[in-house]
């Protein structure tokens, strides 16, 4: 049975990959994007199996017509409460008023669900949501995959590849649930075609410890990588709130300190994943921390000159 699918976020990193998924299936794909806009037209214009609609979050007529029709609503917006939050309960509104079955959250994240108030602004954002989500007449599913892998070799600073070192808190034997964004944006569209994903799915390319992680830089490198104690995660949050207060980056949706609260909320436990179902939509060779570090070791091969 073709699926119709309204896409949120659909030009944004995850949302391409998401709708790169989504095409290897029997879908009618609309990707929503604002009033004025052109950069959905810009990146899916030339693709007829992509429908290009516009509607302003603002304009409820707007986004209820844009969904009208739709099997299913899948957001993957990012941001922080204007968008995560705001955006969202609009975008939320219109599926209710015409009348879709379904809907999606942009969540992706680990287990937001059990963090203590005040300890990672993102995941209350998502939490303050899912409240929304859970009182609206649709079936919902949220997909929670720990951190993105693809992280570990650029925004995250966990491993420390000049000095040979790999940070934890607290504890270096504390499990920690890694899924590239490649894994997840397989998964979503599978979540998306599915009438009975259940309210939360949960998956993890890797679920390693960061002693697990430095034994692997070790056998990659042949270098001795050693876990470094960076601290505990009272420490960490102690001091992710002094850096918030201090910055000027409230409107960015990763700061420095942000990153510090991820951080707490991996390493003391409280967003770990518990239900990992990576079985649900059949085997598959998921790409796994380890996988990601020997690409990103690997020497990158120089295109040859043009003759």
């Amino acid at each position: 049975m073709t699926r119709t699918i309204l896409l949120a976020g659909a030009t944004g990193d995850l949302g391409q990959r998401v709708v790169r998924e989504l095409l290897q299936h029997d879908v009618r794909l609309r990707v929503l994007t604002r009033q004025g806009s052109a950069t959905a037209t810009a990146v899916f214009g030339d693709d007829d199996r992509v429908e290009v609609v516009r509607a302003s979050y603002s304009d409820h007529a707007a986004l209820t017509r844009a969904a009208a029709g739709a099997d299913v609503v899948v957001s993957t917006v990012s941001g922080i409460r204007p968008v995560i939050v705001d955006a969202q309960r609009a975008l939320l509104r219109a599926a209710v008023a015409a009348g879709v079955p379904r809907f999606i959250p942009s969540d992706y994240s680990a287990d937001y669900r059990s963090i203590a108030p005040g300890t990672n602004r993102n995941f209350e954002l998502r939490r303050e949501f899912a409240a929304d989500v859970d009182a609206a007449p649709v079936q919902a599913t949220s997909i929670l995959n720990g951190m993105f892998t693809d992280l570990l070799t650029d925004q995250a600073p966990m491993i420390l590849f000049d000095r040979r070192r790999v940070l934890f808190w607290s504890s270096a034997d504390q499990i920690l649930d890694f899924t590239t964004k490649d894994d997840v944006a397989r998964v979503t569209a599978r979540v998306a075609l599915d009438d009975d994903a259940t309210r939360v799915v949960e998956i993890a390319g890797s679920q390693v410890t960061a002693r697990e992680v430095a034994r692997t830089m070790t056998d990659l490198t042949g270098k001795p990588f050693k876990p470094q104690w960076a601290g505990t995660t009272g420490t960490l949050s102690a001091m992710s709130t002094v850096v918030r207060r201090l910055s000027q980056s409230g409107d960015e949706t990763f700061p420095a300190w942000q990153g510090m609260q991820y951080f707490v909320s991996m390493f003391s436990g409280q967003a770990q994943l518990r239900h990992v179902d990576n079985d649900r939509y059949g085997p598959h060779a998921w790409t796994t921390v380890r996988d990601v570090l020997q690409e990103h070791l690997t020497p990158k091969k120089e295109s040859p000159a043009a003759p």
